[in-house]
């Protein structure tokens, strides 16, 4: 919990939904990913915003900044190279945002991971439904 806690005064909150939304979409996590959805709009990030996260494809993502695109490329690189040979992505990382940040995303990364694993494991339902699947249905 302090951690939680440190991590909202440690990044912008576009990066911290950038770092949320990616973890929960890389691993199936639609609980977290679908409460996300939600804070990011109600943030004032917008569903175009949300989307692009959520495609998981930070090269063509123009509706991200350079930083938030190389926030989403360390991410990933992190989780598919379990946290391996992530160098480059995280000097890209630390040129876009600065060490403590970049440092803070590899919290942020741990932190969404521990909650990924826990509900997955218990196969938990979300509370809350996709704001796409919304739109979708209204």
């Amino acid at each position: 919990m302090e951690m939680t806690e440190a991590l909202k005064h440690a990044l912008p909150d576009r990066l911290t939904e950038v770092g949320a939304l990616t973890v929960a979409s890389v691993m199936g996590n639609d609980y977290e990913r679908n409460q996300h959805e939600r804070l990011s709009r109600k943030l004032g990030f917008g569903e175009t915003w949300v989307a692009a996260v959520e495609k998981l494809d930070p090269d063509g993502a123009e509706a991200l900044s350079d930083a938030e695109r190389a926030v989403q490329r360390l991410v990933m690189a992190a989780i598919e190279r379990r946290g391996h040979d992530i160098s480059a992505q995280l000097e890209a990382a630390i040129d876009c945002i600065g060490a403590d940040q970049a440092i803070a995303v590899l919290f942020l990364i741990g932190r969404y991971l521990t909650h990924a694993i826990i509900v997955n494991g218990l196969g938990l339902a979300p509370p809350v439904p996709s704001i796409f699947e919304e739109e979708t249905a209204a």
